[in-house]
């Protein structure tokens, strides 16, 4: 019989990879603490019209990537693609616009794409998001930012760049959409397949094509720029914008080419980005979405809000910091010698446990050279060896796997020692 293997364009992330996960998970949700953003945790699947109307029926998301199936009621049924859909419909359907109209949530978990599978891009892949429902003013977009060059910087990440745009409003928008289909439309042959495709039903996206020779019929004196076409409002929300973040020193930098895979996008539109992770160099994004309630039933709840993709992350951390100064090592190694030791120590585990002092207990099947060699591989800082004999004498085995000192010590010594070695470890 075969082994059964892992769905094409998934993994596992267990040790040591997985200890910087858990320092980056940790950094946010502290962040989250911080700026009192509650966390939301939304169904893994949810209706599909909720993501074809809230995403974008003309988005790839929903014409090439989602997972839909219909559930044993005939209902077409999609697991989440993206963050921000379910919680704007959770914020609907508890009615908060009528009375609590003002939240701030946050979210973390896995999403799902049916993409090609690359380094940085898998189709069961992990966000954290932020989202500041029912405000307006562009302070709310600047803490959003702020926010995540806060979580970026916390969890250690080097060399981002804030890149930010407008993408208009309902007045101005349509016009700059105009001006870009006709000049995409003179140059249709020159563009590739997918832009081709995409003149007349998602023009937007043709900016983001990765392929250099579209790049290049799009970067010249004749293209339509959208910060010409602004109006009189979305110039004055990303004046001030720039104002408040260059305020906290942050310096955005504006690129009229920027624009998100979503639909619901309106002003504000951002992107974190890094040079060390070649084509795949966004690690986090987002924007304005003044319009999506409107789609989901419920007009004039604005909202603003990011993103970021977790698996790039982990790799650009793994490219700046070695893993081992994520590694989380038990500070004592329980060694016992025979059942006696194992009744002893894992009595001992709980006093441990209590005095938050991590530990790793194994058991006696294995010989004492195996627990020494064990230990130090783990990088304990002390050993604590039990069996018959400290049974009788109502004492433990200490060892110091650091200087090579060994006693006998009794429980009321041992805890006071270990916690003030502990302290002293921390504190350094």
């Amino acid at each position: 019989m075969e082994k059964i293997i892992l769905p094409k364009g998934t993994r596992d992330i267990g040790k040591p990879e997985i200890f910087i996960w858990y320092h980056v998970e940790n950094v946010v949700r502290q962040e989250a603490a911080h700026y009192h953003y509650i966390e939301l945790r939304t169904p893994l699947f949810e209706h599909t019209e909720l993501f074809a109307r809230g995403v974008g029926e003309q988005t790839d998301i929903v014409q090439k990537e989602m997972y839909t199936f219909l559930d044993k009621g005939g209902r077409s049924i999609t697991l989440r693609p993206e963050g921000t859909a379910p919680v704007m419909r959770s914020y609907l359907e508890q009615n908060l616009h009528i009375h609590n109209p003002r939240m701030k949530y946050f979210y973390m978990g896995p999403m799902f794409r049916y993409e090609r599978p690359q380094t940085g891009r898998m189709r069961q892949f992990h966000q954290f998001g932020f989202e500041a429902i029912g405000f307006q003013s562009p302070a709310s977009d600047a803490e959003v930012i702020l926010l995540a060059d806060r979580i970026y910087q916390k969890i250690g990440l080097k060399n981002v760049r804030l890149e930010i745009n407008s993408l208009g409003c309902k007045n101005c928008k349509p016009l700059y959409l105009e001006a870009l289909k006709k000049y995409l439309r003179n140059e249709a042959t020159q563009f590739c397949k997918n832009c081709s495709n995409r003149i007349e039903t998602n023009p937007l996206r043709v900016l983001d094509c990765k392929n250099e020779s579209c790049q290049n019929i799009l970067h010249n004196e004749n293209f339509p720029i959208i910060q010409d076409f602004l109006c009189e409002q979305c110039l004055t929300h990303q004046s001030q914008l720039i104002h408040i973040l260059e305020s906290t020193q942050i310096h955005p930098i504006i690129n009229p080419y920027l624009v998100r895979g979503l639909d619901y996008y309106i002003k504000t539109t951002f992107e974190m980005k890094t040079e060390e992770l070649g084509a795949q160099n966004a690690i986090g994004g987002g924007g304005r979405y003044d319009n999506l309630s409107d789609v989901l039933g419920v007009k004039g709840v604005p909202g603003v809000g990011f993103a970021a993709g977790m698996e790039r992350i982990i790799l650009l951390l793994q490219k700046q910091i070695s893993s081992k100064e994520f590694f989380q090592k038990p500070f004592v190694y329980l060694s016992p010698l025979d059942q006696q030791g194992e009744a002893i120590l894992l009595q001992l585990s709980i006093v441990l446990d209590e005095k938050s002092i991590p530990f790793y207990l194994d058991f006696s099947d294995k010989s004492l050279k195996y627990h020494f060699k064990n230990a130090q591989r783990m990088e304990a800082h002390f050993i604590i060896i039990a069996g018959e004999n400290e049974y009788q004498t109502k004492t433990y085995t200490l060892k110091n796997l650091l200087t090579g000192e060994q006693k006998a010590v009794s429980q009321e010594t041992l805890i006071g020692d270990l916690l003030e070695a502990y302290q002293n470890v921390k504190n350094t």
